[in-house]
């Protein structure tokens, strides 16, 4: 990914919460020269490694299914994003661009066929996603001959993380006071994504210390 320095987002932790946050995925594989793409969720584990480790599972129908092993993987995490007008900064010589956020994770991949290690990766899973429920759902709640037939049909991987690289751009290549034009403007429009970028961007702005209405 390219990466300038200004956008540029380096903190593990930070990275870490980001990943923790848009835990729904893409995994990239190559394979014989071509690129296969799978959407899903995946769980970080901080404590594994240097940098983490990541665990999921696919359909063994899925042909990607037997692409993993021993891979370089890409995977990447997408956050909010929004269109950036150049009349919000109410300048001349300035152009429209997109402000997002995104994480790219590299690393190697081992496969998980335990049926008790394939269970333990989908009761993590239930407890990680079902915890924010009134009234969670877990794999205990089910017919176990259900569970175990699933079982036979999925594969596990867990990615030890090799890389991560985070890209944050949110219009730091510009001085504060456009910065805080473009948060006025994007916190005027009525998709989640531009609001989400524009707290974000008014985050980045307090924690570097030029955001104007904290000190006013």
């Amino acid at each position: 990914m390219y990466v300038p320095s200004s956008f540029a987002e380096t903190d593990l932790k930070t990275l870490h919460r980001f990943i923790e946050q848009h835990s729904f995925a893409t995994l990239v594989t190559n394979a014989d020269g071509s690129c296969f793409a799978s959407h899903l969720p995946l769980l970080l584990d901080r404590s594994e490694g240097e940098f983490g480790q990541l665990t999921g599972h696919l359909a063994k129908a899925n042909p990607q299914a037997g692409q993993l092993q021993s891979q370089n993987l890409l995977t990447i995490f997408q956050g909010p994003h929004a269109y950036i007008s150049p009349t919000w900064y109410e300048s001349e010589h300035t152009v429209p661009t997109w402000n997002y956020q995104a994480v790219h994770v590299y690393g190697s991949c081992t496969l998980e066929t335990d049926p008790g290690q394939l269970k333990q990766i989908l009761e993590q899973y239930v407890d990680f996603y079902e915890s924010v429920q009134t009234v969670p759902w877990s794999i205990p709640d089910a017919d176990t001959d259900f569970i175990d037939s699933l079982l036979s049909a999925i594969v596990g991987f867990r990615i030890q993380i090799e890389r991560i690289e985070g890209k944050f751009k949110l219009s730091q290549n510009h001085t504060a006071e456009r910065q805080q034009k473009v948060i006025k403007a994007l916190q005027q429009q009525a998709g989640e994504n531009q609001r989400a970028i524009a707290a974000r961007m008014q985050a980045n702005l307090h924690q570097n210390g030029n955001d104007s209405s904290a000190r006013s």
